[in-house]
């Protein structure tokens, strides 16, 4: 499998620190790989945000541009 470095906002890497923690996943890897998994496939059925949904986009934001509440 090929490897990919990253370098995520610390906020990102706590709240997968406590995914892990919570039993979620195994490892930080699994779950780094599960994660970009499941946004991939997302953004496959979503395809990009149109600037017309980019009006709604503050919405759900909490003080971080990547970060969302559902």
């Amino acid at each position: 499998m090929p490897k990919v470095e990253i370098t995520v906002p610390e906020h990102l890497e706590m709240q997968i620190i406590q995914l892990v923690e919570q039993g979620e996943f195994v490892n930080r890897d699994e779950a780094i790989e599960d994660l970009l998994s499941t946004g991939i496939r997302a953004y496959k059925t979503s395809g990009p945000i149109s600037d017309e949904d980019r009006a709604f986009e503050d919405d759900g934001m909490m003080g971080h541009e990547d970060e969302y509440v559902f």
